[in-house]
């Protein structure tokens, strides 16, 4: 890929901060420009980082950019992709790789027919606490892995976020908001997904906003906000999931997963660290060290994977596999719209383990 590669970020919100804490710290990648549509915010962030504000049809031509890094909003994550892709870009975005897998198909065909890459959030999965729970079921500490169980339960994220109306509208809501984390460290735990059975429900029309200038305004709910079903993996798996935006709290664990000879406890798959506790058969819950994964990895490692991988071979943040999770997501959520196991006609490699390191080193 060339190192360092030159990195323009595309929307420079909330989450480019932690992108760009990031970057600072990476050989494999240097930031050269921003863009956002409100030029008087990426041109503070340029100024901080010492960088180039641009427009966002400059920097997407822009000869001093090798990867667009895709921070828009989820209905703009296709489009700029492909206008990136058409200049001739690498691109990388933050989940989802697009609204719905008809609008994402064209950005992975593009970029074949370019010969660039396109990678995608979430990279969480990279971290010592997603990886040394995998490194544990590859090493056959729980058995054959016969199940899992994935579980986010929220009251909602109108009690703190100010706008949040995009969460109770089509393309958002529990499932496409936090899925992507949890899907993607199940298919990194236990592989593709083939099949999946789905059921889903709201509990109001409307959500009140509890802080901001807003606070007390009432949001419409065009959504279901509790989102329950199996995943059938290619391996025979089955992973139960919920999603909720309706419950107050829970003591389960965010994921555990389940073999014929011990249980699993993976950490907060929104998290690049935390706790992996394994029970054997007949014996008793421990904790395990750290042993595979980026250390104090953060929002960024996947771009920085992709950059030391060699041209033409596979990265782990890939599109392939956000495209699957993707799918996987929807196909979820048409299950449960129709009441009957739909397939899932995509398919990915399982990513490839990341040893115990500091950061991605070029091969």
């Amino acid at each position: 890929m060339g190192q360092p590669l030159k990195i323009g970020i595309v929307g420079t919100g909330a989450i480019s901060g932690q992108y760009l804490t990031t970057f600072e710290r990476l050989a494999a990648v240097q930031l050269t420009a921003v863009a956002d549509l409100d030029a008087d915010r990426a041109k503070a962030v340029a100024e901080a980082q010492g960088v180039r504000a641009l427009g966002v049809d400059e920097l997407l031509a822009d000869p001093d950019v090798d990867l667009v890094l895709n921070l828009t909003i989820p209905a703009a994550h296709a489009e700029i992709a492909l206008k990136a892709i058409a200049n001739g870009k690498h691109v990388y975005g933050e989940k989802p790789l697009a609204n719905t897998p008809a609008e994402a198909l064209p950005v992975l065909e593009a970029a074949r027919a370019a010969g660039v890459r396109v990678g995608c959030a979430p990279d969480t999965v990279l971290g010592t606490g997603i990886q040394t729970a995998r490194k544990a079921v590859d090493d056959g500490l729980i058995g054959t892995p016969v199940a899992a169980t994935a579980t986010m339960l929220t009251p909602g994220h109108e009690r703190w976020h100010p706008n949040p109306d995009f969460y109770y509208a089509p393309g958002g809501g529990p499932l496409l908001d936090m899925g992507p984390y949890y899907v993607t460290a199940l298919v990194t735990l236990l592989g593709p997904v083939a099949s999946v059975v789905g059921a889903a429900a709201r509990t109001r029309d409307t959500r009140v906003i509890g802080s901001g200038p807003r606070a007390g305004e009432r949001v419409p709910v065009t959504i279901d906000t509790h989102v329950t079903g199996v995943l059938r993996h290619e391996s025979g798996a089955l992973s139960t999931l919920v999603m909720s935006f309706d419950a107050v709290a829970t003591r389960a664990s965010n994921i555990e997963v389940h073999g014929h000879t011990g249980s699993l406890v993976v950490p907060d798959p929104n998290g690049f660290d935390g706790e992996v506790r394994v029970h054997p058969l007949g014996g008793e819950w421990t904790t395990l060290e750290p042993s595979a994964g980026y250390r104090d990895a953060g929002r960024g490692y996947g771009v920085a994977d992709l950059a030391a991988a060699p041209a033409g071979e596979p990265f782990r943040a890939s599109g392939d596999l956000a495209y699957h999770v993707l799918e996987t997501m929807t196909a979820l959520l048409d299950s449960a719209a129709r009441g009957a196991e739909v397939t899932v006609e995509s398919t990915c490699d399982r990513p490839a383990p990341v040893p115990l390191q500091d950061a991605p080193q070029a091969a």
